[in-house]
């Protein structure tokens, strides 16, 4: 949960999976829609799914027990050379140094190694980490360079006279902390998308998205992109007659909701329908579901909003 999201809003959410899966089995056992909903809101769901195909591997292949093997650790899906460092030295004491943000930043600094903060970097790093790390207690000392950089080492404004090795830190010396590593720069684009909320007496409509992609696997209100030149109610009826081949009767503005992930910003424009009469809708990708069961899909942060919208409007309890 901690790879590309912070400790505070992890916290709640680490409590409630805790609760949902406490041990591997449960995890293994739980289906793929109750993990993703459980991870509802952390993003990154690939996360999720290779933390439940690991659970899987590890009842059936393992006897239910976490390997401590780096060969069969590295097998599991999700397990990148970070995560299985980090498993190797916290759990099982093994010498394996943990190369993530925070460590490849403080080593950047201590060795005053300019460039932006990346992999190109790890193999100088990983050596020094290695000669440096405790042999007695290597989880520890993981775990006490991650924390340095989270809270002292940080990527803006260090607290380098509260650091506890200022006094060995090359780019401290030369007053070069600020700048290394060198800021990356991330270009952001912004969407304009629609999506209707479909309803039929008391259920709405809800899709699948694709199995492979951004978001692979959730559930959201179908809709699309605002192409150039559209208003936001013929991109609706247009994206609601090409993937559904639906034409929509009199629609109602519900409200907008604004959402930013990683490399987009998106700004949602919802609109409300009723229809008279249920299609025939064929797929196993669309579903009418009632209120209340919307609380049980994972939805993208987007569409999570709006069905939290529909659950105050209609006085309905999470």
């Amino acid at each position: 949960m901690l790879a590309q999201t912070t400790v505070a809003a992890v916290v709640p959410y680490f409590n409630r999976w805790i609760r949902e899966y406490p041990d591997v089995l449960r995890l293994a056992r739980a289906p793929r829609r109750k993990v993703l909903r459980s991870w509802q809101g952390l993003g990154y769901y690939e996360r999720a799914r290779n933390l439940h195909r690991a659970a899987k591997i590890i009842v059936h292949k393992h006897g239910g027990r976490i390997p401590d093997d780096p060969h069969q650790l590295s097998r599991l899906p999700g397990f990148g050379p970070y995560t299985a460092a980090a498993v190797l030295s916290l759990a099982f004491n093994r010498p394996y140094p943990v190369i993530e943000a925070n460590v490849r930043r403080v080593l950047m600094r201590l060795l005053c190694l300019r460039g932006e903060s990346g992999p190109g970097q790890d193999r100088l790093i990983r050596e020094r980490l290695e000669s440096l790390a405790s042999k007695r207690k290597p989880g520890a000392f993981n775990q006490a360079m991650m924390e340095l950089g989270a809270l002292v080492c940080r990527p803006r404004s260090p607290l380098c006279v509260s650091c506890p090795v200022a006094s060995f830190c090359l780019a401290y010396k030369r007053g070069e902390q600020e700048i290394i590593p060198r800021p990356k720069k991330r270009e952001v684009r912004r969407i304009e998308a629609v999506i209707a909320v479909i309803r039929h007496q008391d259920r709405y409509l809800i899709q699948k998205r694709p199995e492979k992609g951004l978001m692979a696997g959730l559930w959201e209100f179908p809709g699309g992109k605002i192409e150039p030149g559209e208003s936001p109610e013929r991109a609706l009826r247009r994206e609601i007659r090409e993937e559904l081949g639906l034409e929509l009767g009199r629609v109602e503005t519900l409200l907008e909701v604004k959402h930013a992930y990683t490399r987009f910003q998106v700004r949602l424009r919802v609109f409300g329908s009723r229809l008279d009469e249920k299609p025939s809708l064929r797929g196993r990708d669309l579903r009418w579901v009632g209120l209340r069961s919307l609380r049980h899909f994972p939805f993208p942060s987007g569409s999570a909003k709006v069905v939290d919208f529909l659950a105050k409007t209609n006085k309905i309890k999470s």
